[in-house]
């Protein structure tokens, strides 16, 4: 599936099996060809369609380290508030996947980062699943905040994307999965039906969108949807 892989520990080859079987994964390869490349239809903008607000938030920093230590400190972020919970992203510059995921759940503010609890955990076989451990692979959110009964608006998803943009030139990442609703329409405009089963790139980095690992939870139908989209995210570059 391209790249260099490390062998696997007991333990990660048991996540990844875990995330095999509840993916439902019983065969290695499928039974007839896909074209994991074509093209998505053009969208085509509807008569009167609004385009989309100026960003409220121009990330200037030049250095992950920088951007970083902005995200933890700074008070004008998107959905900052006074009972919101920052939640910050965590991994290394340069990692073989880059996860960035949608609005935080409760989980993920207790656990105090992009994605917490079960989630957590069944992020963490998906990624052993492709032979990647999880301390080589670099986390975040469209929001670094976790706002109770707060909305985002048109003009806040404007400013996470923006943000999104400067966080991913700056982790340069080899690959970039968007993990639910949220990143796909603040990244590629689209929702994730439209997004999936297409490479996409971002900030010129292949960019794959799948279910969020708290989705696959709630919906474990969509578990063998999500392998062959972590499937298409490792195939080699052509």
């Amino acid at each position: 599936m391209g790249g260099v892989v490390d062998d696997m520990t007991l333990a990660e080859a048991r996540s990844a099996l875990a995330w095999w079987l509840e993916a439902g994964v019983d065969v290695a390869v499928q039974e007839g060809p896909r074209d994991w490349l074509k093209a998505p239809a053009p969208r085509v903008k509807a008569a009167g369609e609004a385009t989309s607000p100026p960003n409220v938030v121009q990330p200037n920093q030049e250095t992950l380290a920088e951007l970083q230590q902005w995200l933890a400190s700074s008070a004008t972020l998107p959905l900052a508030g006074p009972a919101a919970k920052r939640v910050l992203p965590h991994g290394p510059e340069n990692a073989p996947v880059m996860l960035l995921s949608d609005a935080h759940a409760l989980e993920d503010a207790a656990a105090g980062q992009p994605i917490g609890g079960e989630a957590w955990i069944l992020a963490q076989r998906m990624l052993a699943a492709i032979g990647i451990d999880v301390d080589d692979a670099y986390s975040a959110s469209l929001s670094s905040f976790h706002a109770p009964g707060a909305r985002m608006s048109e003009q806040d998803r404007a400013a996470c994307a923006e943000i999104a943009r400067q966080h991913i030139r700056l982790a340069q990442p080899k690959r970039l999965l968007l993990l639910g609703e949220g990143p796909c329409q603040a990244l590629l405009g689209k929702g994730l039906v439209a997004a999936r089963s297409h490479i996409h790139k971002v900030e010129g980095v292949r960019t794959v969108a799948t279910f969020h690992p708290r989705q696959l939870i709630n919906q474990p139908s969509k578990k063998s949807m999500a392998w062959w989209d972590l499937l298409l995210l490792m195939e080699n570059e052509s």
